[in-house]
């Protein structure tokens, strides 16, 4: 009886959090004017951009393998999408992956807690130039312009990564993945995935207009310092 009345307090709890979740994702910014601008900024920058995107995409062919990589991740509502990027890792990165996390543990525990890792064998000498930069995410933008994604939002996470949202799962499935964002601006690789989860629940609740243009704001001062990795 008494486990009974505690799983019914618990359910309870959790859906009255999905609720005021729910809540925070609804007014006029929010489900209307972010994506009207997330569209026209995309096509003002794609002049821009799409001569930037096609020298890297053609420096990273001349290394060998594809010059894009398109990781399946877990967007808005549950929605699956290819997310794109200029490749930064080696082709036959998942095998070297599997290998160096099979022969060292230290770096197994951090792939488990973080999902990414400091010292990443996978990674070409050019790559890490991008990643530092955040070059190897100006194809997002055409994810934004498909509607999959938005300028300023939580990061794009695999299925895997899901279960690491606990009861906050519903937060971040009321949100466009963003090309940055909180994470992104708040020393990113310094930060544990808990913080990160916790940003995301913080962005969901303060996102406005003016948040969302300070966040930008902020992202270029990141990109110039080069805090990728």
């Amino acid at each position: 009886m008494f486990d009974a009345a505690f799983y019914s307090a618990e359910a309870g709890f959790l859906g009255e959090q999905r609720r005021l979740y729910r809540k925070k994702a609804q007014g006029i910014y929010r489900q209307f004017a972010k994506p009207i601008l997330d569209t026209v900024l995309a096509l003002a920058l794609l002049p821009l951009l799409a001569p930037v995107i096609a020298i890297l995409w053609l420096l990273v062919r001349l290394e060998g393998g594809p010059g894009f990589f398109g990781h399946r991740r877990i967007g808005k509502n549950g929605r699956v999408f290819r997310c794109w990027k200029i490749r930064t890792m080696v082709p036959n990165a998942e095998q070297k992956l599997q290998q160096y996390l099979a022969s060292n543990p230290a770096a197994r525990a951090e792939w488990a807690r973080d999902h990414k890792l400091t010292n990443d064998p996978r990674i070409t000498r050019l790559g890490r130039f991008l990643r530092e930069t955040s070059l190897d995410e100006l194809p997002q933008i055409w994810n934004v312009l498909t509607g999959e994604m938005s300028f300023v939002g939580p990061r794009p996470v695999v299925r895997a990564e899901m279960t690491k949202y606990g009861m906050h799962r519903t937060a971040y499935l009321l949100m466009k993945p963003g090309i940055t964002g909180l994470w992104q601006v708040s020393g990113r690789n310094d930060v544990t995935y808990d913080e990160r989860v916790e940003m995301d629940v913080r962005y969901l609740c303060e996102q406005s207009f003016a948040t969302d243009s300070r966040l930008l704001l902020l992202t270029a001062k990141t990109v110039l310092d080069r805090t990728g990795r």
